[in-house]
This record gives structure tokens, sequence and C-alpha cells, in this order.
């Protein structure tokens, strides 16, 4: 068996920052209304540490992020502005906000900064070349800098010019933000306090199974629920109504459960479920066992379940959770999300929420600040769990970064 992907990095500590023109990628990718008013900071706000510590090590911060999907084009909605007018309120320094990220101006307006400013580029994004990993759009990034720290894990699982080129090219490191991240997984894939469980969920099958296979060489449990449930039922010959079954995924599935069985890993699956005769928010919710009559489709797991998950979770020294359990944005299917969320909350080990709608119910269940570790990237959590790791974190690993004072 091939040894597992290493998780260390240079870290901040590792860059001689003084002096030094810092580019940073962070992920400002944040929710805004019609009016362009930001709805939820929470990302410029996991960038400040990291922003501020470079500051006060004499670094020039020159921030590099992306916002939406302009698709290579300059989209006026999408511009960095209101994110650089919030973050120069959260840090009280001048943040200098330009209107591209590239070219002579560029270059010009970093060489006028302040002494102890920030400087914010203009949507990565803008530049079609990002998404592409254009290496001679990375060489022109590089160009502005010194030294490159990575502290946007929410966009450590693309090779982009932004995440990965830059990193090539000069001496990196890992920011505040992406070390902790980079910990609390390096805690759940490398030396887990055992027993290690798992909790999956969502809507595809197909979208978890390489993660299921990765994590049976590594969990004690793993507990499944979501949409993804009723394939793992129907592939072991149960009797799922008309709930959502990717029936091109069966055999695949069954690998995944004679895998688990050679390995002694146990595998939980629903023995009760909450159903509807429709996938409509107001539907009346139907209780059934774990045979599911025909003419309902599951949309939650059941008390039973919920309570053997509960246990599960309880016993567990690592606790590590990606997906909804059933359709927790509607209030009558919420349940089971709600009794393995606050599983996880209670529970005395290590705890991970990997991304995605999992952060959405704990919020929303007022439990996150429970949990040990609430992940800032949905699909480089999953990428993670998946693979062991990231073209972000290896395009690090690739990187000589000079010891500080050096």
């Amino acid at each position: 068996m091939a040894s597992a992907p290493s998780l260390t990095v240079p870290r901040l500590d590792d860059l001689a920052l003084s002096g030094k023109r810092v580019l940073v990628r962070v992920d400002f990718n944040c929710p805004q209304d019609d009016t362009g008013k930001i709805t939820d900071d929470t990302r410029i706000r996991a960038a400040v540490p990291t922003i501020r510590e470079v500051l006060g090590k004499g670094g020039k911060p020159i921030l590099l992020s992306h916002l939406g999907r302009p698709k290579g084009k300059v989209v006026e909605s999408m511009r960095l502005a209101p994110m650089g007018a919030r973050l120069q309120e959260l840090l009280g320094s001048p943040v200098v906000i330009l209107k591209e990220s590239t070219g002579p101006a560029v270059v010009a307006a970093i060489a006028s900064a302040p002494r102890g400013s920030v400087v914010l580029l203009e949507n990565v994004r803008f530049h079609d070349g990002d998404e592409k990993g254009d290496s001679a759009l990375a060489a022109q990034w590089a160009q502005l800098g010194d030294c490159f720290v990575n502290d946007a894990f929410g966009a450590a699982h693309r090779d982009h010019a932004s995440v990965c080129g830059i990193a090539r090219l000069l001496p990196s490191a890992a920011g505040r933000l992406m070390e902790k991240e980079i910990a609390a997984f390096g805690r759940v894939l490398e030396k887990p306090e055992r027993p290690l469980v798992a909790i999956l969920g969502g809507a595809k099958v197909s979208d978890k199974l390489q993660v299921v296979d990765h994590l049976l060489d590594k969990v004690d449990a793993l507990l499944v629920g979501g949409g993804m449930t009723y394939t793992f039922l129907s592939a072991r010959g149960g009797a799922i109504g008309k709930s959502l079954v990717q029936k091109d995924q069966l055999d695949a599935v069954r690998g995944c459960l004679a895998k688990a069985a050679a390995r002694k890993v146990e595998i939980l699956l629903p023995e009760d479920h909450v159903c509807a005769e429709a996938f409509d928010e107001g539907a009346k919710p139907i209780a059934t066992g774990a045979e599911i009559p025909e003419g309902l489709m599951g949309l939650d797991i059941g008390p039973k379940t919920r309570e053997r998950y509960a246990a599960r979770i309880q016993s567990a020294r690592t606790v590590v959770w990606n997906g909804p359990m059933g359709v927790f944005e509607w209030p009558a299917f919420r349940g089971g999300t709600e009794a393995v969320g606050r599983a996880v909350a209670a529970c005395p080990g290590y705890t991970v929420v990997g991304g995605g709608d999992s952060v959405a119910a704990v919020e929303m269940l007022g439990l996150a600040s429970r949990i040990r570790h609430i992940s800032t990237g949905g699909g480089a959590s999953l990428e993670l769990l998946e693979t062991g790791t990231l073209p972000g974190i290896q395009a690090l690993q690739g990187s000589q970064a000079p010891r500080a004072g050096s």
C-alpha cells in the first residue's frame, strides 16, 4: 500500500517578511445582496489574522482573491471594492483598492502604497488564465511580490494560477487560516485519536464514493445519511420506495461494503426513516421502519437511527462530518441533521465539520461554537478527505521558503 501524502507545509514563520512585498491569496468570495452589500463577511474576517501578522512583521500585503464566476471577463457586480472597504473597517489600516491585477499601473500602485497599508488587487478571475492555471499569468503576478502566502483554503483544491502557479515561482508558505485547516484535517487523516468516526451525507452517492473508499482505510466507523443512503440500502437489497437511487453506482457501493467488511469497518445505515409522498417542503412527514413502502421517498433518518448515530458519535475520540442527514432546509425533515449536529457538538473528542451544507446546518442550529474546527472550504475539505492532499498544499510543499532571518 502506498504511503499517505504528508500534510506538512512551510509556515508563515518560515518566511522573511520585513521589507518584503508579500502576495497573499485570500478567499473574499463573500455573498452579497442585490445592492452589492456583503451579507456574510466570515471569509474576510478569517483572513485578518494573517494580514495583520504580515503588517506586524514589516511586510506589505498584496491581496489576490476571486469573486463569483465572471468567466474571464470584467463584470462590474463582481469587483472586489466592497470587500476592500469591509477589510479596511476590520483592520483599521488603509486598504488600497485597485481596479486591475496586472500591468504597469498595478506595479506603480504597489510601489507607492504607504507603509502599513494593504493593497487589494482586482478579481483574479477577470483573467480567464487564472482558472486555466496559465503559467504566464502566474508569472505576471509573481513579479509583483517577493514571496507568496496561500491563505485561501476554500480554493486550495483548484490548480489555478493565483493558487498554485505563484507558489511554484516564489518562496511560499501557508497563512494562518490555511495552517489551521491543514492541522485540523491532519488530526483526522494522519494520527487520529481512536475511535475515528466519519459521518457522510448529501444527495448523490457518486459525489462521495471516492471519499468513502479513502476513509475506509482510516476510520473505525462510517455513518451514512442523506440521499446517498438509499443507494447503499438498495445495494443491500432493501426496499426504498421511490427514494433517490443511482442505479449506475450500485456495483461500486457493493464494492465499498465488501471493503468495509474486509477491514472490519462498521458502516451504519438508517434503520428507520422520515418519508413523504413527494419532494416538497409542504409534504406531510411519514415515519417508516427499515423498509420504505412503494409510493414514499426517504427525506431524513428516523428517530431510532438518530439515537443509534448519536451514541456512536458520543463514543468517538475523533469525528469528521460532511453532509446533512436529510433535507435539513425544510423543518419537517431537519430532525436527523439536528440530532447528529447536537451529538457532534456534545462529543468529548476532536470534532471537524467539513464545509458546505454541514456548516450551514451547525450555524442554523447555533452549534458552531461547540465544534472544534469548522472548515471554510466545502469542496476543498471533501477533496482533502478523498485524496489526502490538495493541489494548493502540494504547491506549497514544492516551495523552498527561506528561513526568517536567513
